[in-house]
């Protein structure tokens, strides 16, 4: 999952005190492990009107420190906010609960077409429901970009970026990476034209070599602070995800600043995440757990989520409750034929997952 912005440290212990408190040990909890900032407002405090179980919620910022924590055991927690690739290794470690459908209602309101992405890594969807989704692509200025490349700029291609003589043109005026080599890499193989999950070690050499090429053109990587850089026109060209070049161009346009701040996702295709909503094996209240997620599986409840968020969810009768501005927005709804040529991010095996961060420490290097 990509959410990026932070969430205040007042509105932080809020939401995580909003539920039992002092003196009401017997009303019925829910523990929720969630990304910052990645529910609307409201949504803990109308949950707990509408059921009666009050939501104690934590937060994290990175989802090593959250499996880490899964996979320690007995974490507390009911209810945790899991990207897809991280599904399989918490299936296989036997962390996760079969979800019961008989407990979730709510459960066909899911896209199908969701539902059968995340199988690759969730088969039958036993386990997981599917949140909000995003992609992986180009954030750029449009006004910057033309002026450096000319109007035919391959704005709709990841050539923008992995084609050296343009990146090096582009270095003038700033292109950053997200610091993420599950994503990175997998781009750079499917550049290439090899597997983007590649099994063959070679094939993680080829995607090293093209990167360490581009390396000296790229200002920083880093996963939040190419939010604010592109609003401000520190950098004109980002390889970010969908959510945070949204955020970008709301700042931009807040700021009135006149920049011209466009999202592509790329025509040879493109990542695509998922993030779910996934009950622990050993969670203390299983019942309240189903019982948010379920709330959560409300089209009008998740809608409400998706219109602060600016990222797509996988409900399928939330769409008409969603803004007109995002709703309509191709690079947050993408048509069928762009659906189709995004391909979801998987784990690999522990022998060459070590391979890829051995590959993105030397390309962050440059050596």
């Amino acid at each position: 999952m990509k959410p990026i912005r932070c969430l205040p440290l007042a509105l932080a212990a809020l939401l995580c005190t909003a539920g039992v408190q002092t003196g009401e040990a017997a009303t019925p909890s829910v523990h929720i492990y969630n990304w910052y900032d990645y529910i609307a407002p409201n949504t803990t405090k109308e949950f707990q009107q509408a059921s009666g179980i009050a939501p104690v919620y934590d937060v994290f910022d990175n989802s090593d420190v959250m499996q880490g924590k899964l996979m320690a055991g007995r974490s507390g927690y009911d209810v945790v906010f899991a990207s897809g690739d991280l599904l399989p290794n918490l299936i296989k470690a036997g962390v996760l609960a079969e979800l019961d459908r008989s407990q979730l209602p709510n459960f066909p309101h899911l896209d199908p077409q969701m539902l059968a992405k995340l199988q690759s890594n969730d088969p039958g969807n036993r386990y997981a429901a599917p949140y909000m989704w995003g992609t992986t692509g180009i954030g750029y200025d449009q006004d910057k970009v033309k002026a450096l490349l000319g109007e035919q700029a391959p704005v709709d291609s990841w050539a923008l970026i992995f084609d050296e003589a343009n990146l090096a043109k582009l270095s003038e005026c700033g292109v950053a990476m997200l610091d993420a080599p599950n994503e990175i890499i997998p781009i750079a193989l499917h550049y290439l034209g090899l597997p983007y999950n590649s099994k063959n070690p070679d094939d993680y050499r080829k995607a090293e070599a093209l990167l360490l090429k581009l390396r000296p053109h790229i200002r920083y990587f880093d996963s939040s602070r190419f939010i604010s850089d592109l609003a401000n026109g520190n950098v004109c060209v980002v390889l970010g995800w969908s959510g945070g070049v949204f955020e970008a161009k709301l700042s931009a346009e807040n700021a009135g600043n006149g920049r011209q701040l466009r999202y592509s996702i790329p025509r040879e295709g493109a990542p695509m995440w998922l993030e779910n909503m996934v009950l622990l094996k050993h969670a203390p209240n299983p019942q309240q757990g189903l019982a948010f997620i379920n709330y959560m599986l409300r089209p009008e409840v998740i809608a409400a989520s998706t219109n602060y968020l600016g990222y797509p969810n996988a409900n399928k009768d939330a769409t008409d409750l969603v803004d007109t501005k995002i709703r309509d927005n191709p690079t947050v709804y993408p048509p069928q034929a762009v659906l189709d040529t995004l391909f979801p991010l998987e784990p690999l095996p522990l022998k060459l997952e070590r391979v890829r961060t051995r590959v993105w420490s030397q390309v962050k290097t440059g050596s």
